[in-house]
């Protein structure tokens, strides 16, 4: 695609987010379709949820338009976005009746496995038979689209993170300009554009909530297109764009687990939530996720030599400087601590 090509492509999907999600929120404020608080929430009023009800569809269209500029038929391809949507109709039923922990997974394992067809070879780059690859992907799948949809927890927090994965994508595919990574280049743009008309919409003060309806098949979409890109062989970047949220929920998540609580319920224990907690408006925090994600973005193209794990230290710096930011940093107008 030429400049134009991009601007009009890129142009196009944030509008339509825009005014998609504008006619979403009439419609769930007209049903009174809310999220109301409680002693789990970041939020302090009744804000409308089910905002992936424009940017899922969205997301499916924009992704089968690539699938289609490149010429991809690949019937694996149109049934991992057949998966999605499906994903999106599970989710909306979740977020307005609150399905069974087994009904979702179940879900999720179908959708996933139908989904791991349309990856172009072995993830792990062959270190593992191709079996034993195929189903560490499906439970590494399944478990990315789960910490995603749990790390939805604050106004603007996932928009920026899927935003800033589409942006990594596309700057590798722009500055690395290999033929295998001009299609998922697109899909990444395709996917800060969504995000950026999300935002319009989600930033702190947030005027509706994604719901599962939209950070579940968002988790889906971003998993296949990060396990694709490592496919490829660029694994080190399909690791490093989403650190954050993998080091925070997992750590979350383990030490919930070893506690033997209800690691699927909601809480209040992941480090931006503590920040909350800590008086940081939403905005801030999320404003502080995009900089590592600028930083880590810049990471994957350090120049390593023949190490390129190398590049696994300068990133878990930068999430552990933002984790300690959340934890640590003095907040103004919070109460100090005794010390």
């Amino acid at each position: 695609m030429s400049f134009a090509a991009l601007a009009i492509f890129s142009g196009c999907f944030l509008i339509g987010t825009m005014l998609l999600t504008w006619a979403v929120l009439l419609y769930l404020r007209r049903k009174a379709i809310l999220d109301m608080p409680n002693h789990r929430s970041s939020h302090a009023v009744p804000t409308p949820r089910g905002g992936g009800l424009a940017v899922t569809p969205l997301l499916v269209v924009m992704v089968g338009a690539v699938f289609l500029w490149s010429g991809d038929t690949d019937i694996a391809r149109w049934g991992m976005l057949a998966a999605a949507v499906v994903l999106g109709g599970l989710s909306w039923l979740d977020d307005r009746h609150d399905l069974s922990p087994a009904i979702r997974f179940a879900c999720q394992f179908i959708a996933v496995i139908v989904g791991v067809f349309a990856i172009d070879g072995p993830v792990l780059q062959g270190l593992v038979p191709m079996w034993l690859d195929r189903i560490l992907v499906v439970l590494a799948w399944v478990w990315f689209l789960n910490l995603f949809n749990f790390m939805d927890g604050i106004d603007g927090i996932t928009g920026v993170e899927a935003g800033s994965i589409g942006a990594g994508v596309f700057v590798l595919a722009l500055l690395a300009p290999l033929p295998e990574f001009i299609d998922l280049g697109y899909i990444g743009l395709g996917v800060l554009a969504i995000m950026a008309g999300f935002l319009i919409w989600n930033w702190h003060p947030a005027k509706l909530f994604l719901g599962d309806v939209g950070s579940v098949p968002l988790g889906f979409v971003l998993g296949w297109l990060l396990f694709e890109l490592a496919a490829r062989g660029a694994w080190m970047p399909a690791l490093i764009l989403p650190s954050y949220y993998l080091v925070d929920a997992t750590f979350t998540l383990i030490k919930r687990g070893l506690r033997r609580e209800k690691v699927w319920q909601a809480h209040r224990e992941h480090f931006y939530q503590q920040a909350t907690q800590r008086s940081m408006s939403h905005a801030q925090v999320s404003s502080l996720i995009t900089l590592c994600n600028i930083a880590l973005i810049i990471i994957i193209f350090l120049p390593v030599g023949i190490a390129p794990w190398v590049r696994l230290v300068p990133a878990v710096i930068v999430v552990g400087l933002l984790i300690w930011a959340m934890k640590c940093l003095p907040v103004k107008g919070a109460p100090s601590k005794p010390q």
